[in-house]
């Protein structure tokens, strides 16, 4: 099936007389006839459900809808894109281990890595996106495991190339992890480059109305856990009936580990509801996407040809840095988020953002309605200015969020905030 198609039908398909709409199970808990049959679901949760902490069949729908359309094996949903990221790090990291990401990612994701993680124990080692594989491999220690990075920067816009960090990390025996939040599998599919593993914030796009929060892990079922590096995968798990994964669930070790480990212990699993509303984002994916696209490379346009505007990052413009990534990377389209610095510094910026009439400023982003953010002083504000300078993130920066209104309604908004500069 193609995108469009796999968006309404994949993962879940009603048999003969059932609801044609994913329906909402709300229970916790599921009824067993003996013992012996709830003891046998303990041993292998996925022989069927037991609690909805470790999985519902609302939630596995979307699951199964999203593994589809990134080419994946399996994929567990999360309660927001921060506990996806987190939990594909845990699940390979422990306390004394290291791990290598780019700064070009999102301000809440590189304070967990520098600051969080770094508290329990866990090193990120930050790599510039733009570093050549010489250096890239002179970063990792014998305990790096993995590498991380986002496919289309927030806010930074900066296009990873995928290939190439793949091609290092799979030297190095470990996986490459993929921010693919912005994209969308509709736009991008990191698998066919060579990444492992996949998360997404399915608080923007996927849902794309802004009424639920939500994050997924995606599994490639690609990468070799046998390859010396990672014992939890290859040895008894103490904390699960001795479970070796490897063995017990083959291709699917790294997703499964995640469900019956970490979800078991943190329980950041997404209530039946969220992911209903999230698969009616999910229906309309393939064809808001294009959309969101021709919109923001004109708003892109209109911004790169104001008096008013320092420079403008959107990969779309031939005039971008990136524009050669994106075409290989997001051919079909790069989403409607733009970055832009205004002219004056962050001044100038409150000044424009509060000027809009039609775009709300807010802390949201991939929106169906226009929506435009200042990250020095919002987002991204528990940055150093260090950390904002390696981030991408100038005083006078606004990330401009472009909806689906009427193009020319978008624009006029735009145009009048520039005019009162």
């Amino acid at each position: 099936m193609k995108d469009e198609t796999k968006c309404l039908h994949a993962g879940y398909t009603p048999k003969n007389s059932e609801p044609r709409v994913v329906p909402i199970v709300q229970s916790t808990t599921y009824v067993y006839d003996s013992t012996r049959e709830v003891a046998a679901v303990f041993d292998d949760p996925t022989r069927s459900l037991i609690y909805s902490r470790f999985a519902n069949p609302t939630v596995m729908a979307v699951e199964e809808k999203i593994a589809a359309l990134e080419g994946g094996i399996a994929a567990m949903c999360t309660s927001s894109g921060q506990a996806a990221s987190l939990l594909s790090i845990l699940n390979l990291c422990r306390a004394g281990d290291s791990f290598i990401s780019t700064p070009q990612i999102y301000g809440g994701t590189i304070n967990l890595f520098a600051f969080t993680l770094k508290k329990y124990g866990i090193e990120c080692i930050f790599v510039d996106a733009y570093a050549d594989e010489e250096t890239i491999h002179k970063a990792f220690k014998p305990n790096t495991r993995l590498i991380f990075g986002e496919t289309l920067a927030n806010p930074a816009l900066t296009v990873f190339d995928i290939e190439k960090f793949a091609k290092v990390a799979h030297e190095h025996n470990v996986p490459l992890i993929m921010d693919n939040t912005f994209p969308t599998p509709v736009l991008c599919k990191p698998f066919d480059f060579g990444a492992d593993i996949v998360v997404h914030s399915t608080t923007k796009y996927m849902d794309g109305h802004a009424v639920q929060g939500g994050g997924v892990i995606v599994d490639s079922g690609k990468f070799d856990w046998t390859c010396g590096n990672f014992p939890e995968m290859t040895e008894p798990d103490e904390s699960y009936h001795g479970t070796i994964y490897t063995e017990m669930y083959g291709k699917a070790a790294y997703i499964i580990k995640a469900r019956m480990q970490l979800m078991r212990d943190f329980g950041c699993y997404p209530a039946a509801h969220s992911a209903f509303l999230l698969n009616l984002g999910l229906e309309t994916l393939a064809i808001r996407m294009p959309q969101y696209c021709k919109h923001g490379l004109a708003i892109a346009e209109l911004l790169e040809a104001s008096e008013k505007v320092e420079r403008v990052k959107y990969p779309g413009l031939k005039s971008d840095p990136d524009y050669e990534l994106a075409q290989k990377y997001l051919p079909n389209g790069c989403s409607g988020v733009i970055s832009f610095v205004v002219k004056g510094g962050r001044a100038n910026a409150e000044k424009f953002m509060d000027s809009l009439k039609l775009a709300s400023n807010e802390v949201h982003v991939a929106d169906i309605r226009t929506c435009v953010l200042h990250p020095a002083s919002e987002t991204h504000r528990q940055l150093t200015e260090e950390q904002l300078v390696a981030a991408g993130i100038n005083p006078g920066l606004v990330r401009f969020s472009v909806g689906l209104e009427d193009i020319d309604d978008i624009k006029e908004d735009v145009q009048r905030a520039l005019d009162a500069i």
